[in-house]
Protein backbone atom coordinates (compact mmCIF):
# COMPACT_ATOMS: atom_id res chain seq x y z
CA UNK A 1 0.00 0.00 0.00
CA UNK A 2 1.44 3.19 -0.72
CA UNK A 3 2.23 5.72 2.16
CA UNK A 4 -0.28 7.75 3.32
CA UNK A 5 0.96 11.35 2.13
CA UNK A 6 1.03 14.46 4.73
CA UNK A 7 1.30 18.22 4.30
CA UNK A 8 2.98 20.21 7.48
CA UNK A 9 1.76 23.80 8.26
CA UNK A 10 4.56 25.20 10.26
CA UNK A 11 7.92 23.73 10.99
CA UNK A 12 8.89 24.75 14.47
CA UNK A 13 9.81 23.54 17.31
CA UNK A 14 6.99 20.74 16.98
CA UNK A 15 7.06 20.76 13.39
CA UNK A 16 11.08 19.77 13.71
CA UNK A 17 10.14 17.72 16.09
CA UNK A 18 7.58 15.49 14.25
CA UNK A 19 9.66 15.64 11.48
CA UNK A 20 12.75 13.86 13.17
CA UNK A 21 10.36 11.56 14.93
CA UNK A 22 8.59 9.85 11.93
CA UNK A 23 11.66 10.18 9.81
CA UNK A 24 13.69 7.84 12.95
CA UNK A 25 10.95 5.33 13.48
CA UNK A 26 9.87 5.39 10.06
CA UNK A 27 9.65 1.35 10.08
CA UNK A 28 8.09 1.10 13.44
CA UNK A 29 4.99 3.70 12.97
CA UNK A 30 4.79 1.61 9.64
CA UNK A 31 4.72 -1.82 11.14
CA UNK A 32 1.69 0.01 13.87
CA UNK A 33 0.08 1.92 11.00
CA UNK A 34 0.06 -0.76 8.19
CA UNK A 35 1.47 1.83 5.62
CA UNK A 36 4.06 4.61 5.73
CA UNK A 37 3.61 7.98 6.31
CA UNK A 38 5.58 10.79 4.96
CA UNK A 39 5.87 14.38 5.01
CA UNK A 40 5.87 15.10 1.41
CA UNK A 41 5.20 18.79 1.76
CA UNK A 42 5.90 21.81 4.18
CA UNK A 43 5.04 25.20 4.28
CA UNK A 44 6.60 27.77 6.54
CA UNK A 45 7.13 31.62 5.99
CA UNK A 46 10.96 30.82 6.14
CA UNK A 47 11.63 28.65 3.14
CA UNK A 48 15.70 28.35 3.42
CA UNK A 49 15.02 27.36 6.85
CA UNK A 50 12.42 24.55 6.58
CA UNK A 51 13.84 23.46 3.61
CA UNK A 52 17.76 22.95 5.52
CA UNK A 53 15.45 21.15 8.16
CA UNK A 54 13.61 18.79 5.63
CA UNK A 55 16.33 18.19 3.34
CA UNK A 56 16.01 17.87 -1.00
CA UNK A 57 13.09 15.27 -0.87
CA UNK A 58 10.25 17.53 0.79
CA UNK A 59 9.04 19.90 -1.24
CA UNK A 60 8.75 23.18 1.07
CA UNK A 61 6.52 26.05 0.05
CA UNK A 62 5.78 29.79 1.72
CA UNK A 63 1.93 29.62 1.02
CA UNK A 64 0.04 27.34 3.17
CA UNK A 65 -2.90 27.12 0.67
CA UNK A 66 -0.31 25.39 -1.61
CA UNK A 67 -0.28 22.31 0.71
CA UNK A 68 -4.33 21.86 0.98
CA UNK A 69 -4.67 22.20 -2.13
CA UNK A 70 -2.31 19.75 -3.72
CA UNK A 71 -4.54 16.78 -3.95
CA UNK A 72 -1.87 13.77 -2.96
CA UNK A 73 -2.07 15.38 0.58
CA UNK A 74 -4.30 13.03 2.22
CA UNK A 75 -3.84 14.82 6.00
CA UNK A 76 -2.84 18.30 6.85
CA UNK A 77 -0.65 19.03 10.32
CA UNK A 78 -1.64 22.28 11.66
CA UNK A 79 1.18 23.67 14.08
CA UNK A 80 0.74 27.47 13.26
CA UNK A 81 -0.82 27.81 16.38
CA UNK A 82 -3.49 31.08 17.31
CA UNK A 83 -6.93 31.51 16.84
CA UNK A 84 -6.52 33.62 13.16
CA UNK A 85 -5.19 32.11 9.91
CA UNK A 86 -4.90 28.72 11.51
CA UNK A 87 -9.08 28.69 12.01
CA UNK A 88 -8.80 29.68 7.98
CA UNK A 89 -6.81 27.36 7.38
CA UNK A 90 -8.05 24.25 8.99
CA UNK A 91 -11.43 25.30 7.85
CA UNK A 92 -10.13 25.31 3.96
CA UNK A 93 -8.74 21.95 4.24
CA UNK A 94 -11.15 20.00 5.73
CA UNK A 95 -13.49 21.34 3.08
CA UNK A 96 -10.59 20.22 0.32
CA UNK A 97 -11.61 17.09 2.37
CA UNK A 98 -7.95 16.65 4.07
CA UNK A 99 -7.76 15.21 7.57
CA UNK A 100 -6.18 17.79 10.07
CA UNK A 101 -3.96 17.17 13.03
CA UNK A 102 -3.59 20.16 15.10
CA UNK A 103 -2.15 20.60 18.50
CA UNK A 104 -3.82 24.14 18.42
CA UNK A 105 -5.64 24.70 22.45
CA UNK A 106 -6.52 27.44 21.47
CA UNK A 107 -8.10 27.31 18.40
CA UNK A 108 -10.00 24.24 19.22
CA UNK A 109 -11.24 25.69 22.88
CA UNK A 110 -12.66 28.87 21.00
CA UNK A 111 -13.53 27.62 17.52
CA UNK A 112 -14.32 23.70 18.13
CA UNK A 113 -17.77 23.37 17.53
CA UNK A 114 -17.97 25.02 14.23
CA UNK A 115 -14.70 23.19 13.01
CA UNK A 116 -15.99 19.39 14.22
CA UNK A 117 -18.84 20.32 12.92
CA UNK A 118 -17.73 21.03 9.70
CA UNK A 119 -14.95 17.81 9.87
CA UNK A 120 -18.62 15.55 10.36
CA UNK A 121 -20.61 16.88 7.93
CA UNK A 122 -17.46 16.77 5.27
CA UNK A 123 -16.64 12.89 6.74
CA UNK A 124 -12.68 13.78 7.91
CA UNK A 125 -11.24 13.53 10.81
CA UNK A 126 -10.03 16.29 13.22
CA UNK A 127 -7.29 14.78 15.66
CA UNK A 128 -5.96 16.92 18.65
CA UNK A 129 -3.95 14.25 21.43
CA UNK A 130 -0.72 17.20 21.14
CA UNK A 131 -3.46 20.03 21.91
CA UNK A 132 -3.57 18.74 25.69
CA UNK A 133 -0.84 17.96 27.92
CA UNK A 134 2.14 17.27 25.48
CA UNK A 135 3.11 13.20 25.27
CA UNK A 136 0.52 12.34 27.83
CA UNK A 137 -2.06 10.64 25.61
CA UNK A 138 -5.10 12.12 27.95
CA UNK A 139 -7.29 12.59 25.18
CA UNK A 140 -7.39 8.98 23.55
CA UNK A 141 -7.66 7.73 27.68
CA UNK A 142 -10.61 9.64 28.00
CA UNK A 143 -12.41 9.24 24.38
CA UNK A 144 -11.17 5.63 24.04
CA UNK A 145 -9.69 3.82 26.91
CA UNK A 146 -12.69 4.94 30.10
CA UNK A 147 -15.49 5.01 27.09
CA UNK A 148 -17.09 1.99 29.83
CA UNK A 149 -16.94 4.97 32.86
CA UNK A 150 -19.24 7.90 33.69
CA UNK A 151 -16.55 10.50 34.24
CA UNK A 152 -16.86 11.92 37.78
CA UNK A 153 -14.00 14.76 37.80
CA UNK A 154 -10.91 15.65 36.15
CA UNK A 155 -7.90 17.53 38.00
CA UNK A 156 -4.47 18.37 35.94
CA UNK A 157 -1.78 19.99 36.62
CA UNK A 158 -2.00 21.03 32.55
CA UNK A 159 0.74 23.81 32.15
CA UNK A 160 4.29 23.21 33.00
CA UNK A 161 5.66 27.18 33.19
CA UNK A 162 3.09 27.60 36.25
CA UNK A 163 4.29 24.17 37.62
CA UNK A 164 7.91 25.03 37.52
CA UNK A 165 7.41 28.11 39.14
CA UNK A 166 5.29 26.99 41.87
CA UNK A 167 7.76 24.18 42.93
CA UNK A 168 10.76 27.17 42.73
CA UNK A 169 8.43 29.06 45.34
CA UNK A 170 7.95 25.88 47.04
CA UNK A 171 11.37 24.99 47.19
CA UNK A 172 13.80 28.25 47.51
CA UNK A 173 11.13 30.31 49.14
CA UNK A 174 10.56 33.09 46.64
CA UNK A 175 8.04 35.52 45.56
CA UNK A 176 6.63 35.04 42.31
CA UNK A 177 8.25 37.97 40.22
CA UNK A 178 11.77 36.59 40.95
CA UNK A 179 10.63 33.22 40.36
CA UNK A 180 8.98 34.27 36.66
CA UNK A 181 12.64 36.31 35.47
CA UNK A 182 14.57 33.12 36.25
CA UNK A 183 12.03 30.96 34.25
CA UNK A 184 12.14 33.18 31.48
CA UNK A 185 16.12 32.79 31.86
CA UNK A 186 16.20 29.63 31.52
CA UNK A 187 13.16 29.46 28.80
CA UNK A 188 10.67 28.07 30.76
CA UNK A 189 8.61 30.93 30.69
CA UNK A 190 8.07 33.07 27.49
CA UNK A 191 9.08 36.51 27.40
CA UNK A 192 5.28 37.20 27.10
CA UNK A 193 3.96 34.76 29.63
CA UNK A 194 0.48 36.19 30.13
CA UNK A 195 -1.65 33.19 28.55
CA UNK A 196 0.72 30.69 30.92
CA UNK A 197 0.98 32.57 34.53
CA UNK A 198 -2.73 34.06 34.06
CA UNK A 199 -4.13 30.53 33.14
CA UNK A 200 -5.59 30.96 29.99
CA UNK A 201 -3.94 27.95 28.22
CA UNK A 202 -4.53 25.48 31.38
CA UNK A 203 -8.50 26.95 30.81
CA UNK A 204 -7.81 26.19 26.75
CA UNK A 205 -6.62 22.22 27.90
CA UNK A 206 -9.12 21.71 30.55
CA UNK A 207 -12.20 23.31 28.13
CA UNK A 208 -11.30 20.13 25.73
CA UNK A 209 -11.24 17.75 28.46
CA UNK A 210 -14.64 18.84 30.20
CA UNK A 211 -16.34 18.52 26.58
CA UNK A 212 -14.42 15.00 25.80
CA UNK A 213 -15.57 13.53 29.37
CA UNK A 214 -19.34 15.03 30.01
CA UNK A 215 -20.41 15.44 25.87
CA UNK A 216 -20.45 19.16 25.99
CA UNK A 217 -19.83 21.44 23.54
CA UNK A 218 -16.66 22.92 24.28
CA UNK A 219 -17.32 26.34 25.89
CA UNK A 220 -13.93 28.16 26.69
CA UNK A 221 -15.70 31.13 27.27
CA UNK A 222 -17.90 29.89 29.89
CA UNK A 223 -14.54 28.70 32.24
CA UNK A 224 -13.20 30.26 35.33
CA UNK A 225 -9.44 31.48 34.14
CA UNK A 226 -7.28 32.50 37.69
CA UNK A 227 -3.52 32.52 37.37
CA UNK A 228 -0.93 32.35 39.40
CA UNK A 229 0.33 36.50 39.78
CA UNK A 230 -1.15 36.88 43.20
CA UNK A 231 0.46 33.99 44.74
CA UNK A 232 3.18 34.53 48.00
CA UNK A 233 6.13 32.83 49.29
CA UNK A 234 4.47 32.82 52.74
CA UNK A 235 1.03 30.85 51.34
CA UNK A 236 3.19 27.97 49.97
CA UNK A 237 5.22 28.11 53.42
CA UNK A 238 1.99 28.29 55.44
CA UNK A 239 0.39 25.28 53.02
CA UNK A 240 3.18 23.23 53.20
CA UNK A 241 2.88 23.24 57.28
CA UNK A 242 -0.81 22.46 57.08
CA UNK A 243 0.76 19.47 54.83
CA UNK A 244 -0.44 20.71 51.37
CA UNK A 245 1.09 21.96 48.23
CA UNK A 246 -0.25 24.53 45.86
CA UNK A 247 -0.81 24.05 42.40
CA UNK A 248 -2.20 25.92 38.99
CA UNK A 249 -5.21 23.27 38.42
CA UNK A 250 -7.65 22.49 35.52
CA UNK A 251 -10.63 21.38 37.13
CA UNK A 252 -13.86 20.02 35.57
CA UNK A 253 -16.98 18.24 37.70
CA UNK A 254 -19.77 16.50 37.18
CA UNK A 255 -22.59 18.00 39.89
CA UNK A 256 -25.43 16.55 40.64
CA UNK A 257 -27.14 19.31 42.95
CA UNK A 258 -29.00 18.94 45.92
CA UNK A 259 -32.45 21.19 44.96
CA UNK A 260 -33.36 21.85 48.84
CA UNK A 261 -29.92 23.97 49.41
CA UNK A 262 -30.67 25.74 45.80
CA UNK A 263 -27.72 23.50 43.86
CA UNK A 264 -28.43 23.24 40.09
CA UNK A 265 -27.30 20.28 37.85
CA UNK A 266 -24.33 21.08 35.74
CA UNK A 267 -20.86 21.26 35.38
CA UNK A 268 -18.24 23.19 36.64
CA UNK A 269 -14.56 24.18 34.54
CA UNK A 270 -12.31 26.20 36.43
CA UNK A 271 -9.11 26.95 36.75
CA UNK A 272 -7.01 28.65 39.71
CA UNK A 273 -4.08 27.82 42.46
CA UNK A 274 -5.70 25.18 44.45
CA UNK A 275 -4.19 23.41 47.86
CA UNK A 276 -3.89 19.59 47.22
CA UNK A 277 -2.88 17.40 50.15
CA UNK A 278 0.63 16.90 49.82
CA UNK A 279 0.53 13.23 50.41
CA UNK A 280 -1.64 12.67 46.74
CA UNK A 281 0.54 12.00 43.87
CA UNK A 282 -0.60 14.73 41.35
CA UNK A 283 0.87 17.12 44.09
CA UNK A 284 4.14 15.90 44.12
CA UNK A 285 4.41 16.36 40.05
CA UNK A 286 7.41 19.47 40.46
CA UNK A 287 8.92 21.11 37.54
CA UNK A 288 7.72 21.35 33.95
CA UNK A 289 5.76 18.01 34.28
CA UNK A 290 1.95 17.62 33.75
CA UNK A 291 -0.35 15.36 35.26
CA UNK A 292 -3.54 14.51 35.09
CA UNK A 293 -6.13 12.83 37.87
CA UNK A 294 -9.37 10.88 35.92
CA UNK A 295 -12.16 9.99 38.16
CA UNK A 296 -14.44 7.37 37.22
CA UNK A 297 -17.17 5.41 38.24
CA UNK A 298 -16.08 1.57 37.38
CA UNK A 299 -12.28 2.21 36.82
CA UNK A 300 -11.79 4.81 40.59
CA UNK A 301 -9.09 6.94 39.93
CA UNK A 302 -6.32 7.01 36.97
CA UNK A 303 -3.32 9.36 36.98
CA UNK A 304 -1.59 10.31 33.58
CA UNK A 305 2.07 11.73 34.07
CA UNK A 306 4.45 13.30 31.59
CA UNK A 307 6.26 15.96 29.95
CA UNK A 308 3.67 18.57 28.97
CA UNK A 309 5.56 20.44 26.36
CA UNK A 310 8.77 20.38 24.56
CA UNK A 311 9.54 18.87 20.67
CA UNK A 312 9.95 15.16 20.78
CA UNK A 313 7.28 14.81 23.29
CA UNK A 314 4.63 16.68 21.33
CA UNK A 315 5.96 15.43 18.13
CA UNK A 316 5.06 12.27 19.79
CA UNK A 317 1.23 12.69 20.25
CA UNK A 318 1.12 13.93 16.89
CA UNK A 319 2.76 10.82 15.25
CA UNK A 320 -0.31 9.12 17.17
CA UNK A 321 -2.77 10.71 15.32
CA UNK A 322 -1.60 11.03 12.25
CA UNK A 323 -1.14 6.79 13.09
CA UNK A 324 -5.04 7.19 13.93
CA UNK A 325 -6.18 8.49 10.78
CA UNK A 326 -3.90 6.23 8.55
CA UNK A 327 -5.55 3.26 10.48
CA UNK A 328 -9.09 4.53 10.32
CA UNK A 329 -8.40 6.59 6.50
CA UNK A 330 -10.87 4.20 4.97
CA UNK A 331 -13.27 3.39 7.34
CA UNK A 332 -16.81 4.51 7.07
CA UNK A 333 -16.97 7.90 8.72
CA UNK A 334 -19.74 6.91 11.02
CA UNK A 335 -17.98 3.97 12.45
CA UNK A 336 -15.00 6.60 13.52
CA UNK A 337 -14.75 7.40 17.16
CA UNK A 338 -16.52 10.61 17.60
CA UNK A 339 -14.02 14.04 17.61
CA UNK A 340 -15.24 14.61 21.49
CA UNK A 341 -16.01 10.74 22.10
CA UNK A 342 -19.78 11.03 22.20
CA UNK A 343 -21.67 10.71 19.09
CA UNK A 344 -22.40 14.03 17.90
CA UNK A 345 -26.48 13.77 18.13
CA UNK A 346 -26.50 13.00 21.85
CA UNK A 347 -24.46 15.22 23.33
CA UNK A 348 -25.81 16.78 26.79
CA UNK A 349 -26.36 20.52 27.20
CA UNK A 350 -25.33 20.44 30.62
CA UNK A 351 -24.33 23.74 31.59
CA UNK A 352 -21.37 24.67 32.65
CA UNK A 353 -22.10 26.16 36.06
CA UNK A 354 -21.45 30.01 36.94
CA UNK A 355 -18.74 30.09 39.80
CA UNK A 356 -20.88 31.32 42.23
CA UNK A 357 -22.52 27.97 42.40
CA UNK A 358 -18.99 26.21 42.58
CA UNK A 359 -18.73 23.61 45.92
CA UNK A 360 -15.23 23.59 47.07
CA UNK A 361 -13.62 24.37 50.63
CA UNK A 362 -11.08 27.07 51.06
CA UNK A 363 -7.69 28.15 52.77
CA UNK A 364 -7.62 31.85 53.47
CA UNK A 365 -5.18 34.37 55.16
CA UNK A 366 -6.08 37.45 57.11
CA UNK A 367 -3.30 40.03 58.46
CA UNK A 368 -5.39 40.79 61.59
CA UNK A 369 -3.95 43.13 64.39
CA UNK A 370 -2.81 41.27 67.70
CA UNK A 371 -5.67 42.19 70.03
CA UNK A 372 -8.31 39.68 71.98
CA UNK A 373 -11.44 39.04 70.02
CA UNK A 374 -10.31 39.31 66.10
CA UNK A 375 -10.00 35.60 65.81
CA UNK A 376 -13.55 35.30 67.30
CA UNK A 377 -15.36 37.86 65.03
CA UNK A 378 -13.67 35.91 62.26
CA UNK A 379 -15.19 32.65 63.19
CA UNK A 380 -18.59 34.45 64.25
CA UNK A 381 -18.75 35.62 60.34
CA UNK A 382 -17.98 32.09 58.83
CA UNK A 383 -20.24 30.59 61.16
CA UNK A 384 -23.27 33.36 60.71
CA UNK A 385 -22.55 32.75 56.32
CA UNK A 386 -23.06 28.56 56.96
CA UNK A 387 -19.53 27.77 56.98
CA UNK A 388 -17.53 25.38 58.88
CA UNK A 389 -14.22 25.51 59.74
CA UNK A 390 -11.51 22.83 59.43
CA UNK A 391 -8.38 24.07 61.01
CA UNK A 392 -6.63 27.36 62.25
CA UNK A 393 -3.44 28.53 62.44
CA UNK A 394 -2.79 31.45 64.48
CA UNK A 395 1.16 33.01 64.12
CA UNK A 396 2.63 34.26 66.57
CA UNK A 397 2.83 38.34 66.67
CA UNK A 398 5.70 39.95 64.76
CA UNK A 399 8.03 41.62 66.54
CA UNK A 400 6.52 45.31 66.46
CA UNK A 401 8.96 48.30 65.50
CA UNK A 402 9.23 51.31 66.35
CA UNK A 403 6.45 53.03 63.77
CA UNK A 404 3.62 50.42 63.68
CA UNK A 405 1.11 51.28 66.06
CA UNK A 406 -0.08 47.38 66.88
CA UNK A 407 1.52 44.45 66.67
CA UNK A 408 -0.18 42.14 63.54
CA UNK A 409 0.26 38.72 62.95
CA UNK A 410 -1.35 35.95 60.61
CA UNK A 411 -4.43 33.90 61.00
CA UNK A 412 -4.73 30.62 58.42
CA UNK A 413 -8.41 29.34 58.30
CA UNK A 414 -9.11 26.14 56.71
CA UNK A 415 -13.14 25.60 55.85
CA UNK A 416 -14.93 22.43 54.63
CA UNK A 417 -16.39 22.86 51.70
CA UNK A 418 -19.51 25.49 50.59
CA UNK A 419 -20.75 26.86 47.77
CA UNK A 420 -18.68 29.92 46.45
CA UNK A 421 -21.21 32.38 46.79
CA UNK A 422 -21.25 32.03 50.26
CA UNK A 423 -17.65 32.64 50.74
CA UNK A 424 -17.44 35.57 48.63
CA UNK A 425 -20.31 37.50 50.61
CA UNK A 426 -18.15 36.09 54.05
CA UNK A 427 -15.01 37.49 52.92
CA UNK A 428 -16.79 41.12 52.22
CA UNK A 429 -17.69 40.91 56.18
CA UNK A 430 -14.54 39.63 56.94
CA UNK A 431 -12.53 42.42 55.01
CA UNK A 432 -14.68 45.23 56.68
CA UNK A 433 -13.89 44.36 60.06
CA UNK A 434 -11.00 47.29 61.33
CA UNK A 435 -8.56 44.54 63.04
CA UNK A 436 -8.45 43.17 59.52
CA UNK A 437 -5.46 44.98 58.04
CA UNK A 438 -4.40 43.50 54.40
CA UNK A 439 -6.62 42.37 51.54
CA UNK A 440 -7.35 38.71 52.38
CA UNK A 441 -5.72 35.92 50.39
CA UNK A 442 -8.32 33.27 49.52
CA UNK A 443 -7.16 30.10 47.78
CA UNK A 444 -9.14 26.91 46.91
CA UNK A 445 -8.60 23.35 48.14
CA UNK A 446 -9.71 20.05 46.53
CA UNK A 447 -8.96 17.06 48.66
CA UNK A 448 -8.98 14.82 45.03
CA UNK A 449 -10.09 11.76 47.12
Amino acid sequence: MKPIQVGLLGIGVVGSGTFNVLQRNQEEIKRRAGRGIEITMVADLNVARAQELVGPGVTVVADARAVIANPDIDIVIELIGGYGIAKTLVLEAIAAGKHVVTANKALLAVHGTEIFAAASAKGVMVAFEAAVAGGIPIIKALREGLTANRIQWIAGIINGTTNFILSEMRDKGLDFAVVLKEAQRLGYAEADPTFDIEGVDAAHKATLMSAIAFGVPVQFDKAYVEGITKLGAADIKYAEQLGYRIKLLGITKRRQGDAAKGESDGIELRVHPCLIPAKRLIANVEGAMNAVVVQGDAVGTTLYYGKGAGSEPTASAVIADLVDIARLHTADAAHRVPHLAFQPNAMSNLPVLPMGEVITSYYLRLRVADETGVLAKVTGILAESGISIDAVLQREADEVSADAKVAQTDVIILTHDCQEAKMNAALVHMQALPSVLEPITRIRKEELA
